[in-house]
């Protein structure tokens, strides 16, 4: 494609590929257009790594030799200069990047594969759900054999049309009414958002994640955008910026960031619960079958668990008197904080299913960031002191451990406890065979790695 830097160009090009020293979830769009991405950060759990992968788009992170300068549109590769609208070409197995114009071809489907998923679907006792943050995505990788959804961002849904603006208004309120006047706006997009999702995945069930990232990553940093923002709220931009200033964060991953969100502005989770219990509440009478499983992230305490499940079970409660009708539901957690694996006994006598969430719980553990670690794992290959990408291939010597620990805790108190995992290992060959080992439930990885994370499950169960 055609190289652009900036997401909000990504159509300028009938094929683009879009360019950035790193993604954020406000470039959503403009790598939905683009043919390709390319990063000069991160790696295989980067932001952009992960959300190409969900949508089954080409990208190659952590091109540590692409400089690029956004005021002239060019980059720079080891002398090499391209400009905006110049082509390359990108290789997302190999990570390789190529100058100019390569032809390419679609993949064909061999009747084999149809064969071979049968022999999966025989073999496995585990099974293979996908992390998926729209109906599109959760229906393609039900034609792969999906059984549910082990991961949806909710994260995502905010970045579209007048969503972004209800959002930003909410997290610049500086009172609790202010942020219940913009949550209010935004109920009905979720409710929406969550209908579909669990309509395409009827029958099953569906594990949707409360807001997440910090909330610098929503607010606007251009000052265009901030005067627009300001307008809107009727502020001065002068306090826009203020505003936007104090959200600044100098670890932002070990930051505001998860539960602490919730447990520091609880409306943020009274409107996610209310909009999940009644999604599945609109589709009961419609007939639809659903299993919504919310799941409270970064816990490290079973306190700040919780807190959190005592809002959503109290605002379920108030929407089944409302509705005059119930539905099913379960509260769980993701175990991605050290200490949730070292107090899951504790965890797992409040929560209803663990979900490992073995991104974080890698970056945590190794005190490698995803985001640079890129800039030395190939020397630590290379020397030896790593066999492989801890972020790509589960480390089961260390992180593994705490995984076993926190499973055999888990399931000491409940011997029941539903389990899965929703990291990027979920769709690793030898990282699903692990988590066949530990007994877990289920794997959960991108629609289109539910292929091969099907053959790992079988492959595990055949080994016993």
């Amino acid at each position: 494609g055609q190289v652009v830097f900036f997401a909000d160009e990504a159509a300028k090009y009938p094929k683009s590929i879009l360019v950035r020293v790193e993604t954020s979830p406000e470039d959503l769009e403009g790598m939905h257009i683009a043919k390709g991405i390319l990063t000069a950060r991160g790696g295989m759990t980067s932001h952009a790594a992960v959300v190409a992968r969900g949508m089954g788009k080409c990208c190659v992170s952590g091109a540590g030799a692409v400089k690029i300068n956004y005021r002239a549109r060019v980059m720079n590769v080891d002398g090499k200069e391209i400009k905006e609208g110049d082509w390359i070409s990108l290789d997302g197995s190999t990570g390789k990047v190529y100058e100019g114009k390569i032809l390419t071809k679609d993949p064909e489907m061999s009747g084999d594969f149809a064969k071979i998923m049968d022999l999966a679907e025989k073999y496995t006792r585990m099974s293979v759900r996908t992390n998926a943050d729209s109906p599109n995505d959760a229906t393609i990788a039900r034609q792969f054999g999906a059984k549910g959804i082990g991961l949806c961002r909710t994260e995502h849904m905010f970045f579209e049309g007048e969503r972004i603006k209800a959002m930003r208004e909410m997290i610049l309120s500086t009172t609790e009414k202010g942020r219940r006047k913009a949550l209010d706006k935004l109920l009905p997009y979720q409710r929406a958002d969550f209908e579909g999702i669990l309509e395409a995945m009827q029958g099953y069930g569906v594990t949707i994640r409360l807001l997440d990232p910090p909330l610098h990553e929503f607010v606007p940093h251009e000052e265009a955008n901030q005067k627009d923002m300001a307008d809107e709220m009727g502020i001065s931009l002068d306090e826009v910026k203020a505003l936007v200033e104090s959200l600044h964060e100098f670890n932002p991953m070990l930051g505001h960031r998860g539960c602490r969100l919730g447990n520091t502005y609880p409306e943020i989770t009274e409107m996610q619960a209310r909009a999940i219990i009644e999604a599945a509440v609109n589709l009961k009478q419609r007939g639809v079958k659903t299993y919504p499983e919310i799941m409270v992230p970064l816990i490290g305490n079973v306190k700040e668990y919780k807190l959190q499940a005592d809002i959503i079970h109290e605002t379920a409660r108030k929407v089944f008197e409302e509705k005059g009708t119930k539905i099913d539901y379960l509260v769980g957690t993701m175990i991605e904080v050290p200490r949730a694996t070292l107090t899951a006994d504790q965890v797992a006598k409040e929560a209803q299913f663990f979900s490992f969430g073995t991104n974080d719980l890698t970056q945590m553990t190794l005190g490698f960031s995803r985001d640079d670690a890129g800039k030395f794992l190939d020397v630590y290959i290379e020397k030896g002191i790593l066999k492989n990408d801890p972020f790509q291939i589960l480390d089961q010597e260390g992180v593994g451990q705490l995984v076993k620990m926190g499973v055999d805790k888990g399931r000491s108190v409940d011997p029941e406890l539903k389990i899965g995992i929703c990291g990027e290992h979920g769709g690793e060959p030898s990282s699903v065979m692990f988590c066949d080992s530990v007994g877990m439930d289920y794997v959960s990885c991108s629609p289109f790695r539910v292929p091969i994370a099907r053959v790992a499950a079988a492959q595990a169960n055949i080994r016993k």
